[in-house]
């Protein structure tokens, strides 16, 4: 046999002449493989971007973590066989943190927190005339709790400026009282204090209730209204890794003393939601996959059976079994590496024309039509990886033929 001494020349030429035999058989293939890699990197786009949106919208108006006052529980002095069977719950009025800055420092430094914000929330009444609307006031310090929600992002009208008795408030708590940059409307909490308060901002976080109820201003002026000179009611958090919150709040939970609520806990939903996606998305991968290696494999197994004769022939006329097994192992490869190049083209193609014609609620592109490298990186080495070992069985065949069984068949 003529050739180089480690056969791939040999090898290659064997291969291309089968593909070029089967030209049938190699287009179906590689169209199979091609709608394979372009199903996996299009729906792994997709739902990633998709889930990203979600928690954008659903995450980037509160904290990941809130730090609040223990809650307040009746105690009794008396032995347990002398305790009442009933114990009336304690009301949980407004409180403060105690010693709220050491809490603050010590939630901050801690490991995955990358910025925190304390605050002044309580109930009240925003007036205007003759109208009136149930509001959430919400004191901070604007220039922490940007850190946590980026609130110059949502201000549809003037600034985020809450210094003095300046206020931001929502836009359809606007419209309700009928107000707009300049006006000034006068803040009503429970027990009767008061503050007239001028709107330097109007925003619009895509919820309507929120939007209806915040009213945001300084720390100064929420202590005052609320009766808590110099105390906050919660600390929020941002961190870094948004499926670490729960272990997060744990672990500051336990080094502050103080009640922690991360966003894993108020939106068990989407958190379940975000899961089912990542599983389904699993699970079609895994089928499809699945699907490419049975295809790649019986398509050898068959070329393998028509061809006993060639193949029985060569192996008559010198080649070894490891320069047969080399010809099927890269017919695998190359329907894998041809296949992932055609299918990459193809989800970038799909990605692009999902991204003009599907559309949010508020006109925004839901799909931005950018691929991650790393995911076409990772779906051509699997579809590669899937066509050698599809291809391994069928080539392990071929090489243990028997030269002279194979030519007398």
């Amino acid at each position: 046999m003529k050739g180089s001494r480690t056969g791939l020349p040999f090898a290659w030429m064997v291969c291309l002449r089968y593909l070029r035999e089967g030209r049938m058989q190699t287009v179906l293939i590689l169209a199979g493989v091609t709608g394979g890699v372009a199903v996996i990197i299009f729906l792994t786009t997709l739902i990633s971007q998709l889930q990203d949106s979600i928690i954008d919208k659903t995450l980037g108006s509160q904290a990941h973590v809130v730090l609040r006052p223990p809650q307040a529980i009746n105690r009794t002095t008396l032995p347990p066989e002398h305790t009442a069977a009933i114990i009336q719950p304690r009301t949980q009025g407004l409180r403060s943190i105690d010693q709220w800055a050491a809490a603050y420092a010590l939630a901050e430094r801690s490991q995955g927190v990358l910025a925190a914000s304390p605050m002044v929330t309580g109930a009240g009444f925003a007036l205007r005339a003759q109208a009136s609307q149930p509001i959430a006031l919400l004191g901070v310090d604007p220039e922490r709790y940007q850190r946590i929600v980026r609130m110059s992002t949502y201000v549809k009208q003037g600034r985020f400026d809450i210094s003095g008795t300046n206020t931001v408030v929502g836009i359809e708590l606007a419209k309700d009282l009928g107000v707009t940059l300049g006006d000034k409307i006068r803040i009503v909490t429970v027990d009767g204090r008061a503050d007239l308060l001028t709107i330097t901002g109007i925003f619009d976080i895509g919820n309507r209730d929120l939007n209806r109820r915040w009213v945001y201003s300084s720390l100064k002026v929420a202590q005052s209204l609320l009766n808590l000179p110099g105390g906050v009611t919660q600390i929020d958090l941002r961190v870094a890794n948004l499926f670490e919150a729960e272990a997060i709040a744990r672990q500051v939970q336990a080094k502050t003393g103080l009640t922690s609520e991360s966003w894993m806990q108020t939106n068990a939903q989407l958190l379940t939601a975000l899961n089912s996606q990542s599983m389904s998305n699993n699970l079609i991968r895994s089928f499809v996959t699945l699907i490419v290696a049975v295809g790649i494999a019986s398509v050898l197994v068959v070329s393998v059976v028509q061809k006993q004769n060639e193949i029985g022939i060569l192996r008559a006329m010198g080649a070894s079994p490891n320069r047969i097994m080399a010809v099927f192992l890269l017919q695998g490869g190359l329907y894998g590496l041809v296949g992932s190049a055609l299918g990459a083209a193809l989800s970038v193609g799909l990605l692009k024309f999902f991204s003009k014609v599907t559309r949010n609620a508020d006109g925004t592109s839901l799909l931005n039509g950018q691929v991650d490298l790393a995911v076409v990186a990772g779906a051509c080495a699997l579809a590669i990886l899937v066509g050698l070992l599809a291809a391994a069985l069928p080539a392990r065949r071929a090489a243990r033929l028997d030269p002279v069984q194979a030519i007398r068949v």
